[in-house]
């Protein structure tokens, strides 16, 4: 049928229900419990349908309809009333043969300039970046089709543009160097563009997941604070929709100082990008398991790029060939992967969000034939959900023919699937050789192992009896009833691997062991969580976690260690038993854990098997655990010691998908099944209630904060009328020891602590130049009070119009030079040679100016031509956490240790302008190993549109 304006809203809520009926019907075997469906019934509470289960739900809805339905339902809408009205509003006729989408480009255009060069020399991503914007700004570098369908395109030089902008807005809120920036955005535009711009800030950015539901808001947090009071994330970029949670975050997390929008970031065009190193951490990974222990891994820019080129390297990779994917950007697979892969090989990235897929899984197979796509990741569900739900109508014309690689990772991969996902569609193109099993941790960045190009699905078939019982791999008979091991490849190359026991001795070909590895993808652990990292690393060795084997040097998992059951000395896999009894018509995909647990009375462990179901009728429950038990007995030779049929949703997961399968069992130990989810309202309101005592924390720091500041401004103003004699008198040796003192009684009344180190050389030196950093409004005052002796400010001209600081600083004996005028400028350039040979030293603040973010900035030119002219030695001062105490933007002091050092003297190697250039940088690395902040200077990354910055102006002086 096809809705027109006489399709009222009645009529289609009816329709509405009745699908949603019949699905209910359908999953609960039983007619009777129909009525139990009404237009307020919440899916995931009241009707237990997964994301699957609505996937299927908005499938036959279209086709009996003959309407799409709004992609964005998929996940806001929670109830059968909910579904009816988005598809009131945003509803397109079409065919009843299944929704029709837009056209789109068959093919991505081919790039004006071909290239077969990477970025081989580049050390960071965003030297990767920059690679790409120097040779071709306008090549694209994103495709994104936000509904499946509708594309829209980014290139690499509008993407570092975007990025560079929004990087200076985050610098000028003080994010910087050291700092972690917390991503709970969806995948879109806003992502790609503050995931680079965290790193163009000098800042690590970690990916978070955002809510799928209301219904999840109350683990949401309380898993995430964890996350981010251990990250110590600085701040948070939230999209609009998920702001609101990422404020009841900050009253977790201590750190947590700002929750913005991308479009809240703002831009700040005095900030200076921060360069970065290949040592850099350029990602803090959270990997999802299921304990309360947050464990970041820590992921250089040299480990990224070494993953990235050993994976490109094995796969062949080059900038011809196009990435197609809907993974979600917050997981390893779906960044590293999906995004730094086409990143650093210059190939188009195509991408959609999770969300279209799971809504419409054909789209991510039409998108393959569309931009004829060359590479693909999915989990091993993916595969299953596309073999068993997707009917022909919707695959018409489908052609994967363009398919090098059809990766498969992120979960344990099954044969049966993938042999499987191959027969089917092979009648559209689909080369069985392009399937490729892959292992990989982000321990190790992403990747571990890979096998050759074009070999397709590997399958090592073992003897059930002796893997179990012994542990040896041994090849089986083909009569022989056997377990197949699918083969994840050789590793990557500097990759080791190796398989040990318990006591880390290494075992031979065959044998079943705990697999380690090391290289240069190999993180070096886990964010402040030492007792994790210990666990992690042995002698230079990580530990995955997982159990396998090798064979002819390929690598074959057999599951995770702390999965592994042992029962009467036979060691018991629990993947291959959970996927026999998932393909049960009853139980839904992923709806099954078998799980250990200790026998208290006899100390060795039984077989607990839990599987989902949505049965409610007795005689169908009865025979669904009969057909469980013939499949446990068929593989295992002995039945489980305990089988529970439980309600969809209480199998515990991960976001990626894995089963966490001790805290699935722990939490069935407790009450036997999981708890139904709260109302929005009281899960707010318990997150709400949990939050005043760190809020109330935060509050009383914010106060005593205030307080102080507010203190220093008072003691300010009781000593200003000491200052007045300084405004009148004209004895400038005379004004800076009065000054001087009023500085040091300044700093003991408010307890600034200012720890100064002076070497004796430069103490007792006559003549010479001096050149500190500058970051705070109070480095003058802190140089004032602590220098052993006075010294002559070199100041912008400007300052002198603004009173009484113009007059405070002539009474003191500063230098008001011209910055802006060249004429001027030369004129006081002669003027300070002259007075450079007094017996008052030129003090120069060569930044010219400063900002929030931290880091030491580039030097101007000028003190040192000063010094080069006039043969005077230049004393490097290094002023560190005076930036903490008074940033840019903010009036009120905050304590803070402060340390000054006035460095040994460099002496100029002559006059021309290479020996001020010389003299400029041995300064600046003096002053760059004391003052505790990042170079700004060293490798400047420049956007495409930048200029050099003008270097005319000599004075380099204060703001």
């Amino acid at each position: 049928m096809e809705i027109d304006q006489s399709f009222d809203e009645s009529h289609l809520a009816a329709e509405v229900l009745s699908v949603v009926t019949a699905v209910y019907a359908e999953t609960h075997a039983n007619a009777s419990h129909a009525s139990a469906v009404s237009p307020d019934s919440q899916f995931e509470r009241d009707l237990g349908f997964d994301s699957l289960a609505r996937a299927e739900l908005f499938s036959r809805i279209e086709k009996k309809l003959g309407v799409r339905v709004p992609l964005d339902a998929f996940s806001t809408a929670l109830t059968p009333a909910d579904l009816a009205q988005a598809i009131k509003r945003e509803t397109a006729p079409v065919a009843a043969g299944g929704a029709e989408h837009p056209p789109v480009p068959q093919r991505i255009a081919a790039p004006a300039a071909p290239f077969t060069d990477t970025p081989h020399e580049a050390t960071t991503l965003i030297e990767v970046l920059q690679w790409h914007v120097d040779r071709h700004p306008q090549r694209t570098h994103i495709i994104f089709l936000e509904d499946g369908a509708t594309p829209a395109g980014l290139s690499y030089g509008e993407l570092y543009r975007r990025a560079a902008a929004a990087a200076s807005g985050l610098r000028s809120r003080g994010i910087g160097p050291g700092d972690t920036v917390a991503l709970m955005l969806a995948t879109g535009w806003d992502y790609f563009v503050s995931f680079i711009a965290i790193l163009m800030s000098g800042a690590t950015p970690v990916p978070i997941y955002p809510p799928a539901r209301v219904s999840q808001i109350e683990e949401h947090v309380r898993r995430h604070a964890a996350v981010l009071s251990n990250a110590g994330a600085k701040a948070l970029i939230a999209s609009p929709e998920v702001a609101g949670v990422g404020r009841l975050l900050k009253l977790y997390v201590p750190a947590l100082q700002h929750v913005l929008t991308a479009a809240q970031i703002g831009v700040d065009r005095n900030e200076t990008p921060v360069p970065g190193a290949a040592a850099d951490m350029a990602l803090l990974q959270y990997t999802s398991g299921s304990t309360g222990d947050p464990k970041g891994v820590m992921l250089t820019h040299a480990n990224l790029l070494a993953n990235i080129r050993a994976m490109g390297s094995r796969m062949q990779i080059t900038a011809g060939d196009v990435l197609v994917s809907w993974l979600p950007l917050y997981h390893d697979m779906g960044l590293i992967g999906a995004w730094f892969g086409p990143l650093y090989f210059g190939m188009p990235l195509v991408i959609m969000p999770p969300t279209v897929f799971l809504a419409c899984p054909e789209l991510w197979l039409q998108s393959i034939q569309r931009y004829r796509g060359t590479l693909t990741a999915a989990p091993n569900f993916a595969y299953a959900h596309c073999t068993q739900h997707l009917d022909e109508a919707s695959l018409a014309g489908l052609d994967l023919s363009s398919l090098r690689f059809a990766f498969c990772g992120a979960e344990p991969v099954s044969a049966a699937t993938l042999r499987s996902f191959s027969a089917r569609f092979s009648q559209y193109g689909f080369d069985a050789r392009a399937v490729t099993p892959v292992y990989g941790l982000a321990e190790n960045t992403l990747g571990l192992s890979f096998p050759p190009p074009g070999r397709g699905l590997h399958v090592d078939r073992v003897e059930r009896v002796a893997l179990g019982a012994t542990g040896q791999a041994l090849p089986a008979p083909s009569s022989e009833d056997a377990v197949e091991v699918v083969g994840c490849g050789e590793a990557l190359d500097s990759v080791d691997v190796r398989i040990v026991d318990d006591n880390a001795q290494e075992q031979p070909e065959r044998r079943v062991g705990h697999i380690e590895f090391r290289g240069p993808s190999a993180s070096a652990g886990y964010f402040h969580n030492p007792a994790q990292t210990e666990r992690l690393i042995h002698n230079g060795w990580l530990d995955t976690g997982d159990l396998g084997y090798l064979a002819d040097r390929e690598l074959f998992i057999t599951g995770r260690a702390k999965d592994l059951i042992i029962r009467g000395g036979r060691h018991i896999f629990p993947y291959e038993l959970e996927e026999a009894i998932g393909r049960l018509p009853e139980v839904p995909p992923g709806g099954v854990a078998v799980c250990g647990s200790i026998d208290r009375a006899s100390g060795t462990e039984r077989i607990v098997i839990l599987v989902e179901t949505a049965l409610t009728q007795a005689a169908a429950r009865e025979q669904l655990l009969a057909r469980i038990h013939a499949r446990t007995v068929e593989l295992l030779g002995a039945p489980a010691e305990q089988v529970c049929l439980v309600a969809p949703e209480t199998i515990l997961k991960t976001p990626s998908g894995k089963i966490r399968h001790a805290a699935t069992l722990e939490q069935f130990e407790r009450g036997g099944r999981a708890s139904p989810a709260r109302p929005a309202w009281r899960q707010f309101a318990g997150v709400v209630a949990g939050a005043i005592v760190p809020f109330s924390r935060r509050i009383a720091r914010r106060v005593s904060h205030t307080a102080y500041g507010l203190y220093c401004w008072a003691v300010l103003g009781a000593l200003a009328p000491l200052v007045w004699p300084l405004l009148l008198s004209t004895d400038t040796s005379r004004n800076w020891r009065r000054a001087a003192g009023l500085g040091r009684l300044f700093l003991k009344l408010t307890r600034l602590h200012v720890d100064v180190q002076i070497d004796a050389t430069s103490a007792a030196l006559p003549n010479v130049v001096m050149v500190a950093n500058h970051s705070s409004y109070l480095d003058g005052l802190i140089l004032l009070a602590v220098l052993p002796r006075p010294v002559r400010f070199v100041a912008k001209r400007s300052l002198d119009r603004q009173w009484p600081v113009g007059r405070l600083l002539r009474g003191i004996g500063t230098a008001l030079v011209e910055r802006r005028e060249y004429r001027g400028s030369v004129e006081d350039e002669r003027r300070l040679v002259g007075q450079a040979g007094g017996d008052t030293p030129l003090l120069f603040f060569p930044e010219g100016t400063f900002g929030r973010g931290a880091g030491l900035r580039p030097f101007h030119l000028g003190a040192f031509r000063v010094a080069c002219t006039s043969g005077r030695p230049v004393v490097p001062v290094a002023l560190a956490g005076v930036r903490a105490v008074l940033p840019d933007g903010s009036w009120l002091p905050r304590p803070g240790a402060i340390k000054v050092a006035v460095l040994p003297p460099i002496v100029p190697d002559g006059s021309d302008l290479g020996a001020m250039a010389r003299l400029r940088d041995a300064v600046q690395n003096a002053i760059l190993a004391h003052c505790g902040e990042p170079p700004l200077f060293t490798h400047a990354v420049r956007g495409p549109e930048q200029a050099p910055e003008n270097e005319q102006n000599f004075a380099s002086t204060p703001s």
